[in-house]
């Protein structure tokens, strides 16, 4: 459902923000705009590109596991492809994902997001039974039928 109005919601929250830029600026450097994205964004994503694919091979040189790096290249992939998107708020998104900080800012809020839904699922704790982690529990003798 949520995906469902996402793609209703964004192509019109796209053509607002065109709207109301060709206003501001005039339609002439509003597509203007949007057509330099494109090359600025393939532009971004194979630099930042570059940067992550160095890190996780330096990363895996010495010994280090590379999910922050994998992480980060997936993200630098996705900045870029909305980067390269025509329209303004995928462009704020892109570029989002593509600058450093606030790709760590957005790393760390999948990271917490995701990591407890995946200790949940794989531990069974979503069952809602209780579980004995601390193992405290003592066998008790179960009383014998007939006596």
């Amino acid at each position: 459902m949520f995906i469902a109005l996402l793609l209703i919601c964004w192509p019109l929250l796209e053509l607002f923000v065109a709207f109301e830029v060709s206003q501001l600026i005039g339609v002439t450097w509003t597509v203007l705009l949007i057509l330099f994205s494109v090359p600025l964004g393939m532009w971004a994503v194979r630099s930042q590109g570059r940067a992550v694919w160095r890190r996780l091979a330096d990363g895996i040189a010495i010994g280090r596991p590379p999910a922050r790096d994998v992480l980060d290249g997936a993200l630098v992939l996705i900045g870029g492809m909305l980067f390269i998107l025509p329209g303004f708020v995928s462009d704020v998104f892109g570029a989002l994902l593509l600058l450093p900080p606030s790709r760590a800012g957005v790393r760390r809020l999948l990271v917490r997001n995701f990591q407890g839904r995946f200790v949940r699922r794989v531990g069974g704790f979503s069952t809602g039974r209780a579980y004995d982690v601390e193992s405290t529990a003592t066998d008790v003798d179960s009383p014998r039928l007939g006596r």
